[in-house]
């Protein structure tokens, strides 16, 4: 195909705009397959939320995403990703500490993690075993269809009849029961599913976390039991349902995809915030920057929310009015908050025991469903949560990168915390109170916590979707809801990576399979340019 030249000169055969992670895979198999790529990033710092930052000494945070399990390995070999820096160390479990001085440890070996569970239910023990077994095989089921483009229910084009028939396929394969079991699953609330295996509120408190971080539901609420799945499907070197560090932080994950997209001959370009993508007789023309630079390309590709690409880049009557209704409908809700503390030491937990290796995983302060429950009708009521949920890490004991000889790094991730507040605007009044908060909930557990603090950066929705672009600093880009996923994300009709502007594709978590730092939307909207270009090998 030819190129087409910009304004600055420059010859691009795709413009990405965003340099978050999966903006930067879709411009790695592109500029692998020979295509002239140019990413446009508007901060001065590449990573979108996958970031590593110095904003305090010697100290470097994951400012914003902060765990890293669901990148997809296919697209880590096939990106050489290892081979450009990139290394991930898997920690090693994880506690919930318990309001009476009590804790639930997590380990990775399988007949640990059931001997502690055994100490607060023996049948609980017992029953964890089929617990995992069946998350597993819904796992199983699911994961083929990460990286594949899902079919349109209505279209009788062969490729959409073809997915539509290995979609059947793979659910005939599981069995009758096992179907039944499936379809429940995707509709149930994370309570009922776990309320199925175990009875202990602890053991259900702790496996509930994964179905309410980063999601505007609590885990009384239908589809969580799916949001809960959709964090065990990452893997660390082959171990399913695994977590770990990136080692120098999230950074390392965009830096590394950089250094690959650099060897292929493409480039990002920072500090060029896309104010508009141009579009003549429907199809795009290019982009315009904030700064009135025009920069043409025959494709455009945008990285962005499904919300900040139609509703605030792009003029209206370029786009159906029956599609921009279904954008708005799209839900995208904030309600989760970060902070990033430096520590002058090592917090001690008298909760956990001394030497455990579970601090070494993600640390939690919420012992009940009830607990949990209480934390979103704050949000539901516009406040952050009086007793939130917390899941907090100190990679530093892992990764010595992160902080200075004898200090540590702390990220904590909160829910609930709202993008817009009943008593009005944010301001830095309410968010030191927010942070204070949090501490407090912390100290709680740990009574030298505090006087470790040297620096504490406190992050709102409002702030991450300010400083990162996501649309009220929803870290999946919209709710990982049944009504909301496969064919229907971002918007029927157009869940196949195109849009209805000629030239204009989506490449961000809006897209299929959702959020975290995955890059299955990048991968697979890659593969559906390459074949619009008839370059499908």
């Amino acid at each position: 195909m030819g190129s087409t030249t910009g304004a600055s000169g420059d010859r691009n055969d795709v413009v990405i705009i965003g340099a978050g992670h999966n903006g930067l895979v879709a411009a790695c198999y592109l500029a692998r397959a020979g295509l002239k790529v140019q990413v446009l990033e508007r901060n001065d710092y590449i990573g979108g939320a996958a970031v590593s930052r110095k904003l305090y000494g010697d100290f470097t945070y994951s400012n914003c995403s902060y765990v890293c399990s669901l990148l997809r390995p296919e697209i880590m070999r096939a990106l050489e990703l290892p081979r450009f820096g990139l290394q991930v160390i898997p920690y090693e479990g994880g506690c919930t500490m318990m309001r009476d001085g009590g804790h639930l440890a997590l380990y990775d070996n399988h007949d640990a993690l059931r001997r502690e569970i055994a100490r607060h239910s023996p049948r609980d023990a017992e029953a964890y075993h089929r617990f995992s077994t069946d998350v597993i095989r819904q796992c199983k089921f699911i994961k083929p269809l990460l990286m594949r483009e899902p079919p349109d229910p209505t279209s009788f084009k062969p490729r959409d009849l073809m997915e539509l028939l290995y979609l059947g396929q793979r659910l005939n394969s599981i069995g009758e029961d096992r179907m039944y079991d499936t379809i429940r699953f995707w509709t149930m609330s994370a309570a009922d599913f776990l309320d199925e295996y175990f009875e202990s509120e602890i053991v259900k408190a702790h496996f509930a976390g994964s179905s309410i971080i980063g999601t505007a539901l609590g885990p009384r609420s239908p589809g969580t039991a799916y949001v809960l799945l959709h964090h065990y499907m990452g893997d660390i070197d082959d171990t399913v349902g695994a977590w770990g560090f990136a080692r120098g932080g999230m950074g390392a994950i965009t830096a590394a995809l950089t250094a690959s997209l650099e060897a292929s001959g493409g480039s990002v370009r920072t500090g060029a915030a896309v104010e508009q993508i141009l579009v003549k007789n429907g199809r795009t023309t290019g982009v315009a920057l904030a700064s009135g630079e025009e920069i043409n390309a025959r494709l455009v590709i945008s990285n962005m929310d499904v919300k900040r690409t139609f509703l605030k880049s792009m003029a209206a009557e370029h786009l159906p009015a029956d599609f921009l209704t279904a954008v708005r409908r799209f839900k995208i809700r904030g309600s989760s908050g970060k902070l990033n503390i430096a520590l002058d030491g090592l917090p001690r937990f008298p909760a956990i025991p001394e030497g455990s290796p579970c601090i070494r995983g993600d640390l939690h302060l919420t012992d009940s469903l009830e607990m949990m429950e209480r934390a979103y009708d704050d949000w539901k009521d516009g406040r952050w949560s009086q007793a939130p949920y917390v899941d907090m890490l100190i990679p530093s004991q892992i990764d010595p990168t992160m902080a200075p000889d004898g200090k540590h790094y702390m990220s904590v991730f909160v829910q609930y915390c709202p993008y817009e507040l009943a008593d009005g605007p944010w301001t830095a009044a309410k968010r030191k109170a927010f942070g204070d908060t949090v501490i407090d909930a912390i100290a709680r557990q740990s009574p030298d916590f505090k006087s470790l603090i040297l620096h504490a950066e406190i992050r709102t929705p409002w702030d991450i979707e300010n400083e990162v672009g996501l649309t009220e600093g929803n870290i999946f880009q919209g709710e990982l809801t049944m009504d909301q996923l496969l064919f229907n994300r971002p918007v029927p009709g157009f869940a196949q990576y195109r849009t209805p502007i000629n030239g204009l594709y989506m490449s961000g978590s809006s897209t299929h399979p959702g959020g975290g730092v995955m890059g299955a939307p990048g991968a697979n909207a890659a593969r559906r340019v390459l074949r619009d270009l008839g370059r499908a090998s």
